[in-house]
């Protein structure tokens, strides 16, 4: 406040010069930060907008939010598919990114698959923005939670949902994405996640149309204090269903007539190869196939080791397990063992595109990369 108005305008000029490249509508975040902090600053001096932007600026800092990791992604249709090339599907990924701190948040990308099962990345975007809190519900059956909305003119690339409560203060975890058709035609995108406060862990729900506008809600339920929860991407026999991993251990089948209503469901699948002693769960929503739900999994042997594998369940029956795989599908190589958390390969979920799988997973808990392999001949590898 001691400042001379030329010295303040200096100070914005060069603020402006080397942030606003990169970051959209710099004063404007400048100008809001203010608005959340001048009730604690202190003083009654009259304030003007130049001063109002630098004392933002104070209080602001860049965090990079993929700085250590970007892994544990999930695959599903973009829900804009105009201007599509014939035989190809525009595809959103979203990948666990962690900063400094261990902090998790979401981020996303956007591609093609082709005809052939080929994938192109369509460029990042060059910014990085936060949806704002918003006032307005986005459907579901409970009022309360987050609502998020972002500006036009930004790429989906370019949105990193970042932690905003409490429960999810240490990070937000594993997004588990599926394509929900329901009985009345309407179609939304749906995702588990894991929220960890730093004194525990809960089962949330994001929920969009369009991944402009998201609700992230509690799972209520003694389902939801685990881990890995996976819905059907349909209802069966008019529930919802959701494969989770309660104990810790063994993959688990539950039904509800509520979304955000969960109890532990009954065991379907245990461990039962060397691969797979230690832990076995879902790698993201099952997949509807004309053979059954198709689902990835992963198993965690011994040193630690995660690998990924695949079951086939019954598609009006999914707790009858038709097949599984004896041996990893996917699995670290010499040279992929060390990273971030060494000796593990994981996904979060699969796309289906024709009879070709397309498997987004990551290595070391370091990066991402894909898999493709024709479904027919993952089926003859079951037992």
């Amino acid at each position: 406040m001691e400042l001379d108005d030329a010295t303040v305008v200096d100070e914005l000029r060069d603020l402006t010069r080397d942030f606003a490249g990169h970051h959209a509508q710099v004063e404007a975040v400048f100008r809001r930060r203010y608005a959340e902090v001048k009730g604690v600053i202190g003083h009654d001096y009259p304030v003007d907008d130049a001063r109002a932007l630098l004392i933002g600026a104070y209080f602001c800092q860049e965090y990079g939010y993929e700085a250590a990791a970007l892994f544990n992604p999930s695959i599903v249709p973009h829900p804009d598919q105009s201007e599509v090339p014939a035989g190809s599907v525009r595809f959103v990924l979203s990948l666990r990114a962690v900063g400094e701190g261990h902090v998790s948040s979401i981020a996303f990308r956007t591609g093609l698959c082709d005809a052939s099962g080929g994938i192109v990345l369509e460029p990042q975007g060059a910014r990085a923005i936060v949806p704002q809190l918003a006032d307005a519900a986005l459907g579901g059956s409970r009022p309360a939670g987050v609502r998020m909305q972002c500006e036009a003119g930004y790429s989906l690339s370019e949105i990193v949902i970042f932690p905003s409560t409490p429960a999810q203060r240490n990070g937000i975890e594993d997004l588990r994405l599926v394509r929900f058709a329901d009985y009345d035609g309407t179609v939304s995108w749906l995702g588990t996640y894991t929220a960890c406060s730093g004194q525990g862990i809960r089962q949330e729900l994001l929920r969009t149309a369009d991944f402009c506008s998201f609700a992230l809600d509690t799972i209520h339920g003694s389902a939801g204090a685990g881990k890995g929860m996976a819905l059907f991407p349909r209802r069966i026999a008019g529930r919802y269903a959701m494969l989770g991993r309660a104990d810790n251990e063994t993959i688990s089948l539950a039904y509800s007539d509520d979304l955000y209503e969960w109890s532990t469901g009954a065991t379907i699948i245990e461990p039962r190869w060397p691969w797979e002693f230690v832990q076995i769960g879902n790698c993201g929503s099952p997949i509807e196939i004309a053979e059954g739900w198709l689902v990835l999994t992963h198993g965690v042997g011994p040193m630690r080791n995660y690998a990924l594998g695949a079951c086939l369940l019954d598609r009006n029956d999914p707790s009858k397990l038709l097949g599984r795989m004896t041996y990893p599908l996917v699995r670290a190589d010499a040279t992929e063992r060390k990273g971030y958390v060494p000796n593990v390969t994981y996904s979060c979920g699969a796309l289906l595109h024709d009879r070709t799988l397309i498997l987004p997973y990551a290595v070391a808990d370091s990066f991402t990369t894909f898999a493709t392999m024709p479904v027919d001949r993952l089926l003859t590898a079951m037992r």
